[in-house]
Parts: structure tokens; sequence; C-alpha cells
């Protein structure tokens, strides 16, 4: 609900029903027959109303978030992948660092698949899919340090799928760490098969091509995923999670001003604004760009969260103003990190001991950490930081920290 400011006059007359059926009454039978209310009286009648009203609301929203997380999980199939729910965490050395903004990390580095990350709430819903389609092959697509390759890959472990993966070298980086360890390492573990592609390739449409061979040459069941799982049905996982937020601000008694994160393929977002329209809350959500301009990512979240609206059976709920990406932290470019990247990583590292990694949450904590500097994010306000994972791309990084 909007925060209202309501000023009532110092004193308002409520005029009882004995004063209107005499108009011959004198002024101290008026003053009898008035009732005078002061100005604190009357604000505590207000705001017990508003609270009631505000009370109302938030109930509303907890209501439609427990309805909407049944009505997923009996409409799509889903295979449990991830630890869920994800603690919320309260960072107080963090706040007080960045100025009494008071900051909560939602926990989705802790995930449990593969060292865990916000991938592992996406392959619930798509792994299940590939599952009844009879899919043999799981093909994805990645930058050479992706992490949705290596929960991927993970997922298919678990599950006794095999997993061929394309890597895209989008940093053209020749350094042996970034290129063999990390996730790349952790691929290979998993028993993942792998091809590498040059940067600046449609990666879809190369990931189709081969999964066509596949099929043809092979006689292969392939199911296909779309880079990061951002599509419809992945988006699905971050819905949830808008579901399962809702309940733990309600156990938690929080009123949440914002929700920020790294944005990226866009399914994280996307899902995010789809579930937050869902249960008509009003908290307001900022991504914090890694790859694209700003009017590409706004575009292509907003494209992919009115898909998934209508995968829920909600179209028309979210609206171009909702979806906002500030692409500021960029750097020089996606997986190269900048110097607000590496300070983020280090300041929640020292101060609150969460490791991020160097190519999606530490530019989205930058992010962070810059607009609380900047006021934006004021002192008191409660802000939710979505860590998204991916610290296990760090080995890949290690001369990033010389």
């Amino acid at each position: 609900m909007s925060k209202m400011d309501m000023n009532p006059p110092p004193t308002l007359s409520l005029c009882s029903s004995e004063s209107l059926s005499s108009s011959s009454s004198t002024a101290s039978s008026e003053e009898a027959n008035y009732k005078t209310v002061s100005s604190d009286h009357l604000s505590t009648m207000f705001g017990n109303k508003l609270k009631t009203a505000a009370g109302s609301h938030k109930s509303m929203i907890v209501q439609a978030a427990r309805k909407g997380q049944k009505e997923l999980n009996d409409k799509f199939p889903r295979i449990r992948l991830a630890q869920l729910p994800t603690p919320l965490e309260f960072c107080p050395r963090l706040s007080e660092a960045l100025g009494g903004v008071e900051i909560y990390v939602k926990r989705d580095d802790c995930t449990g698949l593969a060292t865990g990350g916000n991938k592992a709430r996406k392959l619930e819903w798509l792994m299940a899919e590939a599952m009844q389609q009879g899919a043999e092959y799981i093909m994805t697509q990645g930058a050479t340090q992706s992490n949705h390759a290596r929960q991927t890959a993970a997922a298919c472990a678990k599950l006794g799928k095999k997993c061929h993966i394309l890597l895209e070298d989008r940093t053209g980086s020749k350094d042996v760490n970034y290129n063999e360890n990390g996730n790349v390492l952790l691929d290979d573990l998993f028993g993942a098969t792998r091809e590498k592609r040059s940067g600046g390739l449609d990666m879809n449409a190369e990931l189709e091509a081969v999964a066509e061979k596949y099929r043809k040459e092979y006689g292969s069941k392939v199911y296909t995923i779309v880079g990061g799982g951002s599509n419809p049905t992945g988006a699905l996982g971050y819905v949830n999670c808008v579901y399962e937020l809702v309940q733990q601000f309600d156990e938690m008694n929080l009123d949440v001003d914002y929700i920020c994160h790294a944005t990226g393929s866009a399914g994280t977002q996307a899902g995010l604004v789809t579930g937050l329209k869902a249960v008509g809350s009003d908290i307001a959500l900022m991504g914090f760009g890694v790859r694209a301009p700003k009017e590409k990512q706004e575009e292509n979240v907003f494209n992919l969260a009115k898909r998934t609206a209508e995968k829920i059976a909600k179209p028309g709920i979210v609206e171009r103003s909702d979806v906002v990406a500030d692409c500021s932290y960029v750097g020089e470019g996606y997986g190269i990190p900048a110097e607000s990247t590496i300070e983020a990583i280090r300041m929640f590292a020292e101060l609150e001991g969460l490791l991020l990694d160097p190519v999606y949450s530490a530019k989205g904590a930058a992010g962070l950490i810059d607009y609380c500097r900047r006021g934006i994010f004021k002192k008191g306000q409660k802000i939710v930081f979505l860590h998204t994972g991916g610290n296990a791309a760090l080995h890949g990084y290690i001369n990033s920290f010389k």
C-alpha cells in the first residue's frame, strides 16, 4: 500500500444527534451536545485505521502468494533440486558501512545444487519439462564461466541425463584459470561434454543447430535450454521466489522498500516482476545490468515477463514501466570485473563473510553500494539484495585480485 501522510486539523467537532434536533439550543447546551476531539486522539484514530488497512492489504498479498504457490505446483511439472526456502539475512555491518540503509540478503547462493545459485530455481521447472518429454540429452549454452551451465550439468548428473554445453568466449581472455578452472572444471566433473564458440554469435541458434545434428545423426531425444534458462518455464522459478519472499517478509514483519539484483539473461528479473504484480505488491524492483545497455535489457525483461504472465494465466499484469534496469555498473563488458566489482566482492566478504562472483552478483552489489552512497537508497529504508550465487567463478578470476 502506498504510504500516506494525513495531517488532521487541530480539532474537529463531531455533531451529536441531540444537537441536530434543536436549533434553539444555547451556547452552553451546544457545548454539552458536541464532543471536541483532540488532534492527538484524531491522529490515533486515523493511524489505527491506516494500520488496519495496511494490515489487511498485507494479508491479501500473503494469501495471494500462498495461492500462487499452490497453483504453480498444481499446474506445472516440477522436480525439487533446490534447498528452499533460502535464508533471508540482515547484514548489520554492511548496513552500518553504507550509512544506515537496512540491507537484507536473500541467499540464493544457498540453493544447494553444485555450490548454489539462482539457476537451481529455474532448473526445477526446466528439468521437469525435459523429463516429461522423455529427453535423453539436455543441451544448453552460456559464457565460458557460465553458472547456468555448471548447475545444468549438475542437475543432469543428479537425474541421470546426458549434458552437452556450448561455451561462448565473450571476454577474449587467454588466462588458463579463466578457461579451465572455476565453473569449467565443475562442468567436467559433473560429466558434461562441451564445445567452444567465438564471441558474438547467436548462441541460441548455435544451440539448436547442434541439437538438430544429434537428433538426426544419433536419433537422440534432445531438450534444449536457452542461455540462463531464461524462458517462461525457467522464469517460473522466480515467480515462485516472490511467493516465498512475501511469506518471509510476513514472518519477519518486514516492510521492504526495494528488491535489487543482478540482471543478465532476463529470466530472474522477469520472474520477479511477474510474481510481484501477480500478488499485488508495490515493492520496487531494480535490476543492475551485467551486459546489455539499459534499453535493450529492459526490453528483454519486459518481453519475457509478458510471456511468463501469460503462462501463469495472468496476461497483461506487467506494464513496461514496471521493468527498470540500471546498466551503469557493467564496466568494460560482460565478464570483465570493474573496480566497483572488486570493491563489492571485498566489501561483502570482509563485512559479512559473503562471497560474490565477478560476473553477476558483484556487479549487482556494486549498484547497491553506489545507490546507498548516493542516497538513492536512504537511511532506514529496507533493501533486499537477491544474491544470485556464482562464487565458483572466483577461481577463474585469480588474477583480478592481485
